[in-house]
């Protein structure tokens, strides 16, 4: 009997080709779209609402002879991820939606489904890889082989329990043309759809306009300031800002000046010199361990504070609320609201939200 697996289908060309993949493995697979944003009437339809994508997954799932479903998920992804968007930024910090909705969403409620399908495992085409390491002595989530495509900075939130039930079938591709061929050579209709970059419900990628028409709280005018109190200009709302901007500040010194550090009690945008946005140390929470249950002793390992930041070399020290980590060297703009996520290699410790 065919092992069955629940595939999550976004319309796109990675999980189009993925169910090619899973087919040609031997997989009875099953395409499942999740429904995630309902946008207001005035605006257009998203990557994650819009009926485009369902209908794209639909019609690549019939061109296969795949089953296709749809989860409705829009009041859990409004309460887990948009409503968590919003606070964040009223918060003075910069969040990082997609790490929040593979927690909740693609390894929370659609892991669920897959339960309740009696799926023996669930796949999505994500950029990494799952393997049993002989070292840890368990599946481990590890790193792509497709590396400016790895996507393991979004997935350490995935319960380690649930390594062993998941396949990426991308895992093995080291280009998207590759990608684009598996889809070509079925002839489907997605091969050459564009990928998405922004945000999957703001369409246009304008937070600003978002938040200023989602948010209870509007950000007001305040300072911008030096470290020592030294008042620059004006800012027109700490949401406009994040750690480590230049651009658009508005104001004028002896040197370039960036944004160090958003003081929501103090309605402050405080700037300084490149030299002052290198920091050696950070205070991780809501940490989440991949390869041991909790962190008891200091452990030595990569880390990168951003998606496109380089690992660096550091200690991290279990701490009350979560982990310290201390690099080796000064890493650029750390930034709360964003995750630290660790590394051994290409194995994927775990990692936690920066709150510095």
């Amino acid at each position: 009997m065919k092992k069955r697996v629940l595939l999550g289908m976004s319309g796109g060309v990675d999980s189009s080709a993925s169910a090619v993949l899973l087919q040609k493995q031997g997989y009875e697979v099953i395409g499942c779209t999740m429904r995630l944003w309902k946008p207001s009437h005035d605006e257009k339809q998203t990557k994650c609402s819009g009926n485009q994508s369902v209908n794209d997954a639909r019609s690549i799932c019939n061109q296969l002879g795949i089953f296709h479903d749809t989860i409705y998920c829009q009041e859990e992804f409004k309460k887990k991820v948009v409503d968590y968007f919003i606070k964040e930024y009223q918060e003075a910090r910069t969040p990082n939606p997609c790490v929040e909705c593979n927690r909740y969403l693609k390894f929370g409620t659609f892991y669920q489904k897959a339960k309740e399908l009696n799926c023996d495992y669930m796949a999505t085409g994500h950029y990494a890889s799952i393997e049993f390491s002989s070292k840890y002595q368990q599946y481990v989530l590890k790193k792509s082989k497709e590396e400016k495509k790895d996507q393991t900075y979004f997935l350490y939130t995935i319960p380690k329990e649930q390594l062993s039930f998941i396949i990426f079938p991308l895992q093995n591709y080291r280009s998207k043309e590759e990608i684009r061929k598996i889809a070509e050579e079925k002839d489907l209709l997605v091969a050459q759809k564009k990928d998405s970059q922004e945000i999957c419900f703001i369409p246009d990628d304008d937070y600003q306009r978002f938040l200023a028409k989602y948010a209870t709280y509007q950000s007001k005018k305040g300072d911008i300031v030096l470290k020592n109190g030294k008042i620059l200009g004006q800012h027109d709302g700490i949401i406009n800002y994040t750690i480590g901007q230049r651009k658009g500040l508005g104001i004028s010194y002896q040197e370039p000046l960036y944004v160090l550090e958003l003081n929501r009690e103090k309605n402050q945008v405080i700037v300084g010199t490149q030299k002052e946005l290198y920091q050696k140390e950070l205070l991780a929470k809501e940490v989440n361990w991949l390869v041991f249950d909790s962190l008891k002793e200091p452990i030595r390992c990569k880390a990168k504070v951003r998606y496109r930041a380089k690992e660096a070399e550091c200690m991290v020290y279990p701490d009350k609320d979560g982990v310290k980590v201390i690099f080796e060297n000064a890493q650029r703009a750390i930034t709360p609201g964003q995750s630290v996520v660790f590394y051994d290699g290409e194995i994927v410790l775990g990692g936690g939200k920066i709150y510095l």
